[in-house]
């Protein structure tokens, strides 16, 4: 992933864009650069007080995403966006007009209302700033465009049982209405929250570090398995009891028995812990592979889309080349002005003798 940099920020605003994988992509790299949050969310702020109503709108569903996204590593955005937002709310009140802007600002806010993302109190304040330019009766029309909070419950009801069932209606045949209905669900989750993951992708020092700890696994451990398999035979064999004549051989099973039990119970444990932590692997890989593959995506469309641009600078430059090999060359012209009469003086002009 690429490096932070103000000016590498400032371009992936400018390029940002309302489709999912734009803001996704975005999201994943403010967070995985979470340690500059502070600058990040600043220049954010900047960038969208002078940008248009459709691009701030961009700009809150990258927040969104962010703010939801990046609880698990850690509350670094949540906190930051805390203290500007308010101003953000204040700004778009004042400045903006947009029905759209306004009713998806509403749906955000009840949805951060409903995952408990900030408190009651807070969100309210955010309402109260998006409406204070407009006074009682802006107030009222916000709260016509703002989603009630048991329709946003419906919408992610439907989202959990469109997710729980995706597998079994890829099977089904579809109709041009399921293919509408679905195309609206997918839009309605979009300006909701345009990007929920299965897992926060590792980072790449977390995941280097877990695949080195599988090297001393214990399904590795060719020791312990050596000593498990030379075990005598008689240790695991009940008919071998009656083969005992005296305490002294019986008192030396015993140990025997004792002592392999104890190397099969750990060695067992340390099977079930690396069972688990290969599990763990597996979904840190999974979340690795699908970061890993969105950015080659992003990498591939601007690759292509420079690439356009190299081939028109090359047409370009041939062109120019060829104008300027049939252009003349000024130095090698002859000196004209010498077979031309001297032009007339002022006084010759006004002379009229």
């Amino acid at each position: 992933m690429s490096a932070f940099t103000e000016t590498a920020l400032l371009k992936k605003l400018s390029e940002l864009n309302s489709s999912q994988q734009s803001i996704q992509t975005l999201s994943l790299w403010l967070i995985h650069h979470r340690k500059h949050h502070a600058s990040i969310v600043k220049t954010w702020f900047r960038e969208l007080q002078n940008v248009s109503e459709n691009k701030k709108l961009t700009f809150m569903y990258l927040a969104n995403d962010v703010i939801q996204n990046s609880k698990k590593k850690g509350p670094e955005y949540g906190r930051e966006f805390l203290i500007i937002l308010p101003k953000v709310f204040t700004h778009i009140g004042e400045s903006c007009f947009s029905e759209k802007l306004f009713g998806s600002l509403g749906r955000i806010l009840c949805i951060w209302e409903e995952r408990s993302v900030y408190e009651h109190a807070v969100i309210n304040e955010y309402r109260s700033l998006l409406n204070k330019k407009h006074g009682s009766s802006g107030n009222s029309n916000f709260h016509k465009r703002d989603e009630s909070r048991e329709n946003v419950k419906k919408i992610e009801k439907r989202k959990h049982e469109d997710s729980r069932n995706k597998t079994r209606h890829m099977k089904l045949p579809h109709t041009h209405s399921e293919d509408n209905a679905t195309k609206d669900s997918s839009e309605d989750v979009l300006q909701i929250s345009p990007y929920i993951p299965h897992g926060e992708p590792p980072e790449p020092e977390e995941l280097i570090k877990a695949l080195l700890a599988t090297e001393n696994s214990a399904s590795s451990d060719a020791t312990v398995r050596e000593k498990i398999a030379n075990l005598p035979q008689e240790i695991s064999d009940v008919n071998y009891l009656h083969k005992l004549e005296d305490k002294e051989k019986a008192k030396k099973l015993s140990n025997e028995v004792n002592d392999a039990l104890t190397m099969l119970n750990d060695y067992n444990a340390r099977l079930a812990a690396e069972m688990e932590s290969r599990g763990k692997l597996a979904i840190m890989l999974r979340n690795f592979y699908v970061e890993q593959k969105e950015l080659l995506t992003q990498a591939e469309t601007r690759y292509e889309e420079y690439s356009k641009k190299y081939d028109k600078m090359i047409g370009v430059q041939k062109e120019i080349q060829e104008h300027i090999s049939n252009l003349p060359d000024i130095a090698q012209l002859k000196d004209v002005t010498k077979l031309l009469a001297p032009l007339p003086s002022a006084g010759d002009l006004f002379n009229t003798h």
